[in-house]
């Protein structure tokens, strides 16, 4: 019963769409009506502000930090508190409080990994402000992060460091996070493609991308 709670409480706090409600109550803007039309993080800077896209960005991490330290503080729980984190990553990408339709899973995915393996999630970070500034480009920053998360479940327990060990059920869930945040950049990799990518407003833009004004 208590592993239950924390699953149905873990996707309960994904579901929370906070750039949603932040436009709905602040702003009096339905994000889904503008630029991309998602209701995450990149969206929510674009649209909103710096203000509101930093607090939709720590909350949205915090969903999935908190999610997985519930059961690590209170314990009761027969699952990993990994498996259990991932539920608020579900959650925020199809979330009950916003018709199942979310966001695209990586501030609260890299909440997840901050709560049960902090030192993965400092390596991810590196990767994702480098290549943020070399592309000028969340999305292919967000893309580059999944795929290097993939190659550092497999290369790091290997040479022991920063994974110390091979952990089936966190590369596991570190596997499923990775599909659903590719799977949800689709269109985002067709219009780097295309040299069509919005950007942030600063870095190197290496790409050379020249999105529509």
């Amino acid at each position: 019963m208590t592993t239950l709670i924390y699953l149905l409480i873990a996707y309960l706090l994904g579901s929370i769409p906070t750039g949603l409600w932040i436009g709905h109550s602040i702003y009096g803007k339905n994000l889904r009506e503008f630029g991309s039309g998602n209701t995450g993080t990149t969206n929510t800077f674009r649209i909103l502000g710096k203000k509101a896209g930093t607090v939709t960005l720590l909350v949205d991490l915090l969903k999935g930090t908190l999610a997985t330290l519930l059961p690590i503080w209170f314990g009761g729980s027969w699952l990993s508190p990994i498996i259990i984190g991932f539920l608020a990553v579900l959650g925020h990408t199809f979330p009950v409080f916003a018709h199942f339709k979310g966001g695209k899973a990586v501030a609260t995915s890299a909440g997840v990994i901050l709560g049960f393996a902090p030192s993965f999630f400092l390596y991810l970070l590196v990767i994702f402000l480098t290549t943020l500034y070399l592309t000028s480009m969340i999305s292919y920053a967000s893309i580059s992060v999944a795929i290097c998360a993939l190659v550092g479940i497999i290369i790091f327990p290997a040479l022991g460091i920063i994974l110390p060990s091979y952990d089936l059920v966190f590369s596991v869930v570190i596997g499923l996070m990775a599909t659903v945040i590719l799977l949800r950049h689709q269109d985002n990799m067709k219009r780097i493609k295309n040299k069509k990518e919005n950007l942030v407003p600063f870095g190197l833009n290496l790409t050379k991308q020249a999105p529509k004004k």
